[in-house]
């Protein structure tokens, strides 16, 4: 395992960097990729969003100030571009954000890559009816467990309101599965 440190500095080298960058998308794509697929749903838009966001990293390593941990920061790069993606898909379909992801939900069920079973797809429409933050909330939780201290980190909001958002979300999602 790399020291993140040890990492950035490479990265921030003129004679390395291309080496760095080489093991930052070995160490990372795999998480950020689950990340995005959670908040996208298909596959191919995961990728899409996935280079944008090596791209974005690539271009901007030196502005990064190490407020927080690389980790941090690459997820954060990635759930913006994940939201940015859904508001211009939504908005090239002329459709709200809540319809193009409802879309999206339709679709998994012809996404070859998509694995999941009659109850994956009820928990993923579940998912896609909370509002946008708490969507990403219980992603991170419940799929990725990443620890409310470092989602704090990504998202930028306390520890207190991400766990209250979790809560709220769980409920929600009982009450939908419950219903539906």
């Amino acid at each position: 395992m790399i020291d993140e440190t040890q990492l950035l500095d490479q990265l921030k080298s003129e004679n390395q960097k291309d080496k760095a960058f080489r093991a930052l998308i070995t160490l990372y794509k795999e998480r950020l990729y689950w990340h995005i697929r959670n908040i996208v749903k298909s596959h191919d838009d995961t990728d899409d969003v996935l280079q944008n966001v090596f791209i974005k990293v690539y271009k901007n390593i030196d502005n990064f100030k190490g407020d927080s941990k690389l980790f941090s920061w690459l997820y954060r790069i990635a759930t913006n571009e994940s939201i940015t993606f859904i508001n211009k898909n939504a908005k090239r379909l002329q459709v709200t954000n809540e319809k193009a992801q409802q879309l999206a939900i339709n679709n998994l069920t012809s996404d070859v890559y998509f694995e999941g079973d009659a109850i994956q797809l009820k928990l993923q429409k579940a998912i896609a009816t909370l509002p946008e933050k708490q969507q990403l909330v219980f992603n991170m939780k419940y799929f990725e467990g990443i620890k409310y201290k470092d989602m704090a980190d990504i998202l930028e909001t306390s520890e207190g309101a991400l766990k209250a958002s979790y809560h709220i979300a769980v409920k929600k999602i009982e009450a939908y599965l419950t219903k539906n």
